[in-house]
């Protein structure tokens, strides 16, 4: 290998304004998202005794708050849950979503569950997969290795 190699870029500090605190003065950097990359927020969350499941990145990502109407479809392991002034579900002022027993049934659903959570602000819409459903999708598009014999 005959290239050298490249010295790292480190912005210098300005002498004259170390330790002044005057840190809002400054731009900030600009952050770079990786090419592709789609307008989804995603989360983890738990199906609690109640039906409700938490994740605050995702609520909040779509900008609900406490008190809006929210309606909820589901079926096949899905629930997909919007905001509807007409929605027969209220937001609870804690960020989480109420599912009611009939779709958590529909579902599979039980207290303790994990699901994916997909929050899409363009549709204004929050979606909740349960691992099933996430595991057969990975299956379908990308198999696992078969075990080839020896350690696991």
């Amino acid at each position: 290998m005959t290239a050298r190699p490249v010295a790292p870029v480190i912005p210098a500090a300005s002498p004259g304004r170390r330790g002044q605190g005057n840190s809002g003065a400054r731009r900030p950097l600009p952050l770079a998202s990786p090419p592709g990359r789609p307008d989804v927020v995603y989360g983890f969350g738990r199906i609690d005794a109640s039906g409700r499941v938490a994740d605050r990145v995702t609520i909040a990502a779509l900008g609900w708050r406490g008190g809006d109407r929210l309606s909820l479809t589901a079926e096949a392991g899905v629930v997909v849950i919007r905001r509807d002034p007409s929605g027969l579900v209220t937001l609870p002022p804690r960020p989480c979503v109420p599912i009611p027993a009939a779709l958590r049934h529909r579902c599979g659903l039980l207290p303790c569950d994990p699901v994916l959570l997909a929050a899409v602000p363009a549709e204004d819409a929050l979606t909740a997969y349960s691992l099933a459903v996430v595991d057969q999708a990975l299956r379908a598009h990308f198999p696992f290795p078969a075990h080839q014999g020896g350690q696991p």
